[in-house]
């Protein structure tokens, strides 16, 4: 028997990619809390893979699957979530306010 036939290949699956759910983005099973969303917390807003699986009641092994998927697959994260900031950014520019915006800038004089 080699070493290879004796090695049992074990894998827990926290990461599912479903065109139905948030836009094909890559999340936790079971949520709608994507890859991109954990990365940025911990990354940008310093929050500890802790703080976020307490608070947003996920377990801690869904949480750090989400970041070891996000630094395996980082250049297409990051490229998709620049896409969708840069179309929001767009749409922003091109729609008119609304009335309650409109309303709201008098407030503050806008």
């Amino acid at each position: 028997m080699s070493l290879e036939e004796t090695i049992e290949r074990v894998s827990t699956e926290y990461i599912a990619i479903d065109p139905d759910y948030c836009f094909g983005k890559p999340r936790i099973v079971g949520t709608r809390m994507t890859v991109a969303a954990i990365a940025k917390m911990y990354l940008e807003m310093e929050e500890t893979l802790e703080e976020i699986a307490a608070e947003y009641d996920l377990s801690k092994a869904s949480v750090y699957a989400a970041m070891s998927y996000y630094y395996e697959h980082r250049e297409a994260i990051d490229r998709r979530t620049a896409e969708s900031e840069a179309f929001v950014e767009e749409l922003k520019r091109n729609t008119p306010p609304s009335p309650l915006q409109e309303k709201l800038r008098k407030i503050r004089g806008e």
